[in-house]
């Protein structure tokens, strides 16, 4: 007769295991201990064999009824439930260790001290938001150009081909890892080179004749906001560089004496030492910033705790309110204004890159002009 939930419910353990048929081959097992297993008997290739569904009530009688008939059909497709068994846990291991996540956050935790902060952010919000919902739980091993392409395919259906163009560089670097600690053959994004269509090189907004950068700085220098935010806004022209480099700037890093401002690799995209002259005018603002932060750490605390820098926004949000749109310039704009300008006027152009703090390829080329040209960068910046 086959069983109900009352009659499991009240089986008492006795002196010896002891098995209560179902039907068609379904029993229960039960121990002296009092623990329920449920079994199934079947036989392939005319041998007898022996299938574990689990344990009562984890597994109701319900579903360890669904797991005989689940393997009844594959033993009608001559499949051995037990061997289809141990594939799909064997499958499921291999999703967890060698699963694309897994070894990218391996990957991520390795390198991510020799990024900055902010780009280790990036990389890993990247990753999660793009990549793992998709392929994350795939081995490694077996995701192909093709499924690594779909997802790609998506960034750029939402008109995102930079986050694309990056995420597959992303990815590469994570296959290639996996190659070189053998839990993959190769890297599959090097079969889409041309796959998907190349960005567009754009600069960042600013204005671009000498009238049109005069009335911007004649508007910072209207600006009614916080002192911190003013002397962010007129310092930032004067040194530029990057937005968050300025937002992080620390008294510590500051040499009043030199007139000069020595910014830690840690905190370069770059990863190098980089140092700022500073103008007579940008020595003007800093001492008038000094009064006000002098005491803390940054030379742009945050207005909610001077325990953080300046945010990321206020920069922006500060030109929003001068009366220009994302469209006509954004704090990072500086920078391409002091490109041009500079350029224009016939600087030195290996000044103007080391001062812009690109990367230069040729380390010796890179230490000459490291050593030779600081005396220029300094006429320069004043200038």
């Amino acid at each position: 007769m086959p069983l109900t939930d009352t009659t499991i419910r009240n089986l008492k353990p006795e002196s010896k295991t002891k098995r209560y048929s179902d039907s068609g081959g379904l029993y229960l097992e039960v121990s002296p201990k009092g623990g329920k297993w449920w079994r199934l008997k079947y036989r392939y290739q005319g041998k007898e064999k022996r299938l574990a569904l689990g344990v009562y009530p984890d597994v109701s009688l319900k579903e360890a009824r669904d797991g005989r008939d689940d393997a009844k059909k594959l033993l009608r497709n001559n499949i051995d439930p037990s061997e289809h068994k141990k594939a799909q846990k064997a499958t499921q291991q291999d999703q967890t260790e060698n699963g694309f996540e897994t070894i990218a956050l391996e990957w991520y935790n390795k390198f991510k001290s020799s990024w900055s902060e902010s780009h280790a952010k990036r990389v890993l919000a990247g990753l999660k938001n793009n990549v793992f919902p998709y392929i994350g739980h795939r081995p490694i091993s077996k995701i192909t150009a093709p499924e690594l392409l779909a997802v790609l395919r998506r960034l750029e259906d939402r008109e995102a081909l930079e986050t694309a163009h990056r995420t597959k560089q992303k990815c590469g670097q994570v296959f290639r890892y996996a190659v070189a600690t053998g839990r993959a053959e190769r890297d599959p994004s090097q079969d889409l080179k041309g796959a998907l269509p190349p960005t567009r090189v754009r600069s960042h907004p600013s204005p671009k004749t000498p009238n049109e950068i005069a009335g911007l700085l004649r508007a910072i220098d209207g600006y009614t906001g916080t002192v911190e935010t003013r002397c962010a806004l007129r310092l930032l022209p004067l040194v530029f560089v990057r937005p968050g480099e300025l937002r992080h700037a620390e008294w510590s890093e500051i040499d009043l004496e030199k007139q000069e401002w020595r910014i830690p690799a840690d905190k370069m995209k770059m990863r190098e030492t980089h140092i700022v002259p500073l103008s007579e005018q940008a020595m003007d603002i800093i001492g008038e910033l000094q009064l006000i932060t002098g005491h803390g750490k940054y030379l742009f605390p945050s207005v909610r705790t001077r325990s953080r820098p300046m945010s990321e926004n206020t920069i922006n949000a500060a030109l929003r309110r001068l009366g220009y749109t994302k469209e006509q310039m954004t704090a990072h704009g500086f920078r391409s204004i002091a490109s041009t300008l500079l350029n224009e006027q016939g600087w030195n152009r290996d000044w103007i890159e080391r001062q812009l703090a690109h990367a230069e390829r040729d380390n010796v080329r890179a230490a000459y002009n490291y050593a030779q040209h600081l005396d220029g960068r300094k006429k320069m910046m004043q200038a």
